[in-house]
């Protein structure tokens, strides 16, 4: 069902990191339009419509110049995050796993787009003005989710766990995390918190996925033109958003804490995928990695 008026103009999204939801959004928009989809999202499309920030961004494939750095490689490689995250959570579920949670949830519809088997229930956690944003939107649509869909206001930076279990999460039962675009933006000192509070709220066979950007970004980098375009065309100065400073080594805290990991890069996953990213030089990817997790029993 189309929407049948914009939704006014929202704070949660139309600055800052809430931008960068937008940013996906519309890179899966684009993507469900084309015949060889990575990742095929319906939802995406309204959410860009509904912000008349984004009146002017183009949502048909033909309209894409190639080699375009922002609404062709970027949006490239958030298609195959999607898909391989995606793949992830289903992993988990088709192994009996129940509960689900997304952190910093943003504008992902997967609890309304993905096939959960029955008894699944979806947490979504995110800023209270992003889960307006987005509720509205989907109220809009009708849109029914297929699992048990329930939504937590919460900045990820303060106190959040009390808030989860309040919502019935059960940390008794084995949990498939999901952060899918938050730890980028987080102080180092938050990520090593939020992955050590998440770990206390995970029973044996939990699952995590997240990504991380490794080591500081040289500035041969820094000028690569999928972060000029982004700040130009669109105003979303990713550079600025990235929290500064050395990353820690999440893996490994994790993996001291029972879990094992495993850590990817991007273009480990594009085999076989024709549109997928592949290394370039001086490469605004090339410090992306992108982390599995099992708790261990």
């Amino acid at each position: 069902m189309p929407l049948t008026a914009p939704v006014l103009d929202d704070p949660g999204v139309t600055a800052g990191v809430g931008r960068t939801a937008l940013l996906v959004a519309h890179a899966r928009a684009l993507e469900a339009r084309r015949p060889d989809a990575l990742a095929v999202d319906a939802f995406a499309e309204h959410f860009v419509r509904a912000d008349p920030g984004c009146a002017d961004w183009p949502l048909n494939p033909d309209e894409i110049a190639p080699g375009d750095p922002l609404w062709g490689r970027l949006a490239a490689y958030f298609a195959l995050r999607t898909r391989v995250l995606d793949a992830h959570l289903l992993t988990a579920v088709r192994a009996g796993v129940r509960q689900v949670v997304l952190l910093g949830a943003g504008l992902d519809s997967r609890a309304h787009r993905l096939p959960w088997p029955p008894g699944t229930t979806v947490w979504e956690l995110d800023r209270p003005e992003v889960l307006a944003f987005k509720q509205r939107v989907l109220d809009e649509l009708e849109a029914v989710p297929t699992a048990c869909r329930r939504t937590v206001p919460v900045d990820l930076r303060g106190p959040w766990p009390q808030a989860l279990t309040d919502a019935g999460l059960d940390p008794r039962q084995p949990v498939a995390w999901l952060a899918e675009g938050l730890f980028l933006y987080l102080p180092a000192d938050a990520e090593l918190r939020v992955a050590g509070e998440l770990d206390e709220l995970s029973a044996p066979g939990s699952t995590l996925a997240y990504e991380v950007k490794v080591g500081m970004e040289v500035a041969k980098v820094r000028a690569n033109p999928v972060y000029t375009a982004a700040r130009t065309r669109i105003g979303v100065d990713l550079l600025s958003l990235f929290a500064p400073g050395p990353r820690p080594d999440t893996a490994a805290h994790l993996g001291a804490l029972g879990w094992a990991t495993t850590v990817r890069t991007p273009f480990d996953h594009a085999a076989g995928l024709p549109r997928a990213p592949r290394p370039e030089r001086d490469d605004a990817l090339a410090a992306n990695r992108w982390v599995t997790c099992v708790k261990g029993r």
